[in-house]
């Protein structure tokens, strides 16, 4: 097992990602964020016969020179089915070559539950595993109607006989501004915690076509906005990342409209995976019973070792 540190290859990279439809985490234009944002990113290629089967993308938290932490976030991304052996080996070395000087910390939080080919010790897990919903967007439209549970698809179907009407946002930050400012009302109103909001602006604006990063949905009922929701792209998949309404657009069952179309305008653009986010369902129960009910599959993942 062979892992080179520091690579500049943009296009393979972005190439592996999206043909295993890889977490946001692990996007080559989330590191370049992260680096606009003032972190430390390093990326590394693991090969094993020649071969590349695993990538690794890594925030780094240094302290002076004593050394530094970093954090693998939803990866290694392996791109190749591989054994929990071989897995344990590329661990290994992804540790003992990383590019920071003094002692060297690496934690990762695999992209899969546990299981027999992890390759990971339980005695080294430091958090235990969170819960997502990730929806598989590869069958026909119809296909994916079909999945949706009656209480998702009796309000959709309300919805789409409703005076409501759904738009595509551009992607200058004037035109889906209102969304944003909404979502931090929202998260101050509520006590919630996300991503920073001006990292979203800054993933979304990483790359020279920020059609390729974003997509963003606003619902009306006659000249009023009454719910927005935004996903951000990442290769062949993509995040719920923001989802915004008003009492009118609740009682209208935006939501379940803005999702359902965001799934035909995600498959159109070649999407093939959309992760809908944690699940709690003890103080969000709502969100979660929403997320559920798309027909997004529940998977709890591993979650964060000490390698």
């Amino acid at each position: 097992m062979k892992v080179e540190w520091g690579t500049q290859d943009t296009h393979a990279w972005d190439a592996a990602h999206a043909q295993a439809a890889g977490a946001l985490q692990q996007d080559w234009a989330y590191g370049s964020t992260m680096l606009v944002s003032g972190g430390t990113v390093i990326r590394a290629v693991i090969q094993a016969e020649g071969q590349t089967v695993g990538l690794a993308q890594c925030v780094v938290r240094r302290f002076g020179h004593l050394g530094g932490v970093a954090l693998c976030t939803r990866g290694p991304l392996w791109l190749q089915a591989l054994s929990g052996k071989d897995k344990a080996h590329a661990y290994r070395r992804l540790r003992q070559t990383m590019p920071v000087k003094g002692l060297r910390f690496l934690f990762v939080t695999p992209d899969e539950p546990s299981g027999d080919n992890l390759g990971l010790s339980s005695i080294k897990r430091v958090m235990t595993g969170y819960s997502t919903a990730l929806l598989d967007l590869t069958p026909a439209m119809p296909d994916l109607r079909a999945g949706l549970e009656k209480r998702f698809r009796q309000p959709l179907g309300r919805a789409e006989k409703s005076d409501l009407t759904v738009h595509r946002v551009g992607t200058n930050v004037g035109q889906y501004r209102w969304l944003m400012d909404a979502e931090q009302q929202q998260r101050d109103n509520r006590g919630l915690q996300g991503m920073p909001l001006h990292f979203v602006d800054a993933y979304i604006a990483s790359r020279k076509q920020p059609g390729h990063n974003v997509l963003t949905l606003r619902a009306d009922i006659g000249r009023d906005r009454v719910a927005g929701m935004m996903f951000l792209l990442h290769g062949q998949a993509a995040t719920y990342q923001i989802g915004w309404t008003n009492d009118a657009g609740r009682d209208a069952y935006a939501h379940n409209l803005l999702l359902y179309k965001g799934m035909e305008a995600l498959k159109e653009r070649g999407i093939r995976s959309l992760d809908m986010g944690g699940i709690n369902t003890g103080r969000s129960a709502g969100i979660a019973r929403f997320k559920i009910t798309s027909g997004a599959q529940v998977v709890t993942l591993a979650g964060t070792f000490w390698v």
